[in-house]
């Protein structure tokens, strides 16, 4: 059974790091035709898309830092979790000899890299039992340039003169635009959270870009944030790479948490425009469906 699992998950992991989503594809195809041509936000989103291309067809990383990897499964009971870690770790080690993975993973005491992407706390995976029949299993790939640009803030924040309400999150939000520039590889996807605590924040932000471009917030008040804190971003000038023009944000994705009534966080974690997301339906066998 475990080797069917590894093979799918090994095939998750391949599609992840070399095939960017189509809806990334033609969220950063619309936004060069947006920009002046023959300038440099435009040359840059066309080499973006030129990559896209050039890793598709050779089967290669989109980027040469192919990020943590961060799994979601949900799971019907039965499915032991023991069965899926074996194998994911097996897949993550197959991928990583073949280079599809790059050697990312580093002891932080030592600073000696593990050499297979294993280690404390790598792979991450969130896990979840549900009543389906099937196993879904998404994967993010975040690489560490976006990752050093994330930012949390607790509510109120006299220094951005932000109270505890949406807009106080706008004002986060945006504040975390303007401080990353071009260095979280822009145009960025913006994971963002609202309430829980420290770590279940930033975790619920980084959930977030698992969703399609596009597709708005269930929550009304969420939605409109989404699409107001988008066009605003997209007016401070910073464009791909920090090179100037139209495009900063290619999306804003916003979900909430309960809090405690001492804690109003915003967590936001930025996304690169390589983003390398993927998700698999499998038997409990590991089959592909």
């Amino acid at each position: 059974m475990e080797s069917i699992w590894e093979e799918s998950l090994y095939d998750l992991i391949v599609r992840t790091s070399t095939d960017i989503p189509l809806d990334v594809e033609d969220a950063i195809r619309c936004a060069s035709k947006r920009e002046e041509e023959g300038s440099n936000a435009r040359s840059a989103l066309d080499m973006m898309l030129d990559n896209i291309a050039l890793a598709r067809q050779s089967r290669r990383p989109i980027c040469q830092d192919t990020g943590a990897l961060l799994f979601w499964v949900e799971a019907p009971f039965g499915l032991r979790r023991t069965t899926f870690q074996n194998a994911v770790e097996s897949a993550i080690v197959r991928a990583t000899e073949e280079g599809v993975l790059r050697k990312n993973c580093v002891d932080t005491l030592t600073g000696r890299n593990t050499g297979d992407n294993l280690g404390a706390g790598s792979p991450v995976v969130h896990w979840r039992e549900t009543e389906a029949a099937e196993v879904t299993v998404s994967l993010v790939l975040k690489g560490g340039g976006c990752e050093n640009v994330g930012m949390q803030y607790s509510l109120p924040d006299t220094d951005l003169d932000a109270g505890r309400d949406l807009d106080g999150v706008r004002a986060c939000v945006l504040d975390a635009v303007f401080r990353a520039q071009g260095r979280g590889c822009a145009p960025g996807i913006l994971g963002v959270a609202v309430g829980g605590d420290r770590a279940t924040g930033y975790a619920e932000s980084k959930k977030q870009l698992l969703r399609p471009l596009g597709v708005r917030s269930n929550e009304p008040e969420l939605a409109s944030l989404e699409a107001r804190i988008l066009e605003e971003a997209n007016t401070l000038g910073i464009g791909p790479m920090g090179f100037g023009g139209e495009t900063t944000v290619l999306d804003v994705l916003i979900g909430q948490r309960t809090r405690i009534p001492a804690s109003y966080f915003v967590s936001v974690s930025y996304m690169c425009w390589a983003c390398r997301r993927r998700m698999v339906r499998l038997a409990l066998d590991g089959a592909m469906l």
